[in-house]
């Protein structure tokens, strides 16, 4: 019998590689001659590089960078030597979790210290960069992460812009002189699971500038600063990418992506799961098992179990959700190549109990599920 086991990370408790490894010690307490292969997944999202690094036996590395803010991060980034691919998340670099809630600012934080880490794959050699852009804390159109990479952005009087989305608004000419030309010659893959334009009701500004820190006000005077810094882009660069789906990704850090760099947006978990192998995993596999952490009507919109589910389905092999929590129209994906889904706790705890008791929990779980399994095949 082969199963395959291809979850994401339980968000505060376990990474989506500790989720696996309980798994399959619960699993092979009634199968112990079952082959059980372990695929961490995620979908472009925190852990993206953890989940690609211990399936493909890749390197950490960590570089120097700017925060958000300016103040300097030790940011983690993948490496894959066999094919010359960097992963980088740039909540890394970017990430709304290294600034305070109360220093919180989406008018002046900065994509900068993403676009050195960018800087940092090609002095390593990279020909093809994926970019995981969720948890973003930024919303300047990814103009930080370009002037990093050789942008300069300039105002009426000739001077550099001061850093984030507002100050855009002061933009005034483009010098693409020094814009690094490796950049030319590598394959640039975004991961994500946000199909917004950059600017309009649906746009950065609007959706995500308000978790940033954004008044009302702000979110109205970025949005234009967007769309004034997408025209000056459009005049220079000869294309116009404002309202091309995941332009506004990570506060417009997509925008900047897709219109300097060529890149390619793919679902994130699609582009794990090709990193993984986890096709050539499901197939002539018995049953997957895939998790997250709380299962809801919104792993439609690309999370993990989602993605996992559409490969299976190719193969006809049956899918069954493990999740931290079972929440409010998880039976939607039932139509989506979902068989079952359980919760890992059997009675009342608190979050804090449930996340420390997480490998217990899902060892539990899933020898239930074997044997349960065990008695159909009777």
């Amino acid at each position: 019998m082969k199963i395959v086991i291809a979850p994401d990370s339980f968000k505060d408790s376990l990474s989506a590689q500790g989720v696996a490894e309980a798994i399959a010690l619960g699993l092979a307490q009634v199968w112990p001659q079952a082959t059980l292969v372990k695929c961490p997944m995620a979908d472009g999202g925190e852990g993206t590089v953890e989940s690609i690094l211990a399936a493909c036996e890749g390197e950490q590395r960590r570089t120097r960078v700017r925060g958000p803010l300016g103040t300097p991060v030790d940011a983690a980034w993948g490496w894959l030597p066999h094919n010359h691919t960097a992963i980088i998340e740039m909540a890394e670099a970017s990430g709304l979790q290294l600034v305070p809630t109360g220093q919180r600012d989406a008018c002046i934080t900065s994509t900068f210290g993403t676009g050195e880490l960018i800087r940092a794959a090609l002095d390593a050699g990279a020909q093809r960069v994926i970019l995981a852009i969720g948890g973003s804390a930024t919303n300047d159109g990814g103009a930080g992460a370009m002037q990093a990479l050789g942008v300069k952005l300039l105002d009426a009087q000739g001077q550099a812009l001061l850093p984030g989305g507002l100050a855009l608004a002061q933009l005034a000419h483009l010098d693409l002189s020094d814009l690094d030309s490796r950049l030319a010659q590598v394959r640039f893959d975004i991961a994500a699971d946000v199909n917004n334009p950059l600017c309009g009701p649906h746009g950065a500004s609007a959706i995500f500038g308000p978790q940033k820190g954004a008044s009302p006000a702000q979110v109205q005077q970025l949005d234009q600063a967007l769309g004034h810094f997408a025209e000056l882009c459009a005049q220079a660069l000869g294309k116009d990418v404002r309202d091309e789906p995941g332009s506004g990704a990570a506060g417009g850090l997509g925008f900047a992506a897709k219109a300097f760099l060529g890149a390619q947006f793919q679902a994130g978990v699609e582009v794990v799961a090709e990193l993984v192998g986890l096709s050539g995993a499901v197939n002539g596999a018995d049953l997957v098992i895939t998790g997250e952490g709380r299962f809801d009507a919104q792993t439609l919109r690309g999370k993990t179990p989602f993605g996992v589910a559409r490969i299976a389905r190719q193969y006809g092999v049956p899918v069954i959700v493990i999740a931290g929590t079972l929440g409010e129209g998880y039976q939607e994906l039932y139509g989506h190549g979902i068989d079952a889904a359980f919760a890992v706790t059997s009675g009342p705890m608190t979050l804090e109990q449930a996340c420390a008791e997480a490998p217990r929990l899902l060892r539990e779980r899933a020898t239930d599920i074997a044997r349960v399994w065990q008695m159909t095949k009777r």
